[in-house]
């Protein structure tokens, strides 16, 4: 379970090897989920896919072939929500990639989003 203050954030991130849902508990997320196109050494190239305010019983997943990074932020006084994680392939066991989706504006509508260490992205972020 992840709970957070108005303005926090479960920070951008991706999975590699790793399957994720949640549902809110309670308050209410503005929710941001982008497909990983490409995985490069420094940096992911993803495009947008949902941008919209998730509310209690609103639901979501993600998995390496779809909606694979993903970032909430708190737009109540407290929001909760309630996530299970699951190996996809059981290659890796399940990494977290923090990634800055606020990168370079490629053709397509596509971002370079550069990885981030997780200070970083907390830092930037709020979480």
């Amino acid at each position: 379970m992840f709970g957070c203050r108005r303005g926090r954030a479960i920070v951008p991130h991706g999975h590699e090897d790793l399957c994720t849902a949640f549902i809110v508990l309670a308050g209410r997320w503005r929710g941001r989920h982008y497909d990983r196109l490409a995985t490069q050494a420094d940096h992911y190239v993803l495009r947008p896919t949902i941008d919209r305010e998730f509310a209690p019983g609103d639901h979501s997943s993600v998995s390496d072939r779809r909606d694979n990074v993903h970032w909430f932020q708190a737009e109540t006084d407290t929001a909760f929500v309630f996530n299970v994680h699951v190996a996809c392939h059981g290659r890796s066991g399940g990494a977290r990639v923090y990634l800055d989706p606020d990168g370079e504006r490629l053709a397509g509508g596509a971002i370079r989003a550069p990885k981030l260490s997780h200070a970083a992205c907390v830092a930037k972020y709020g979480g």
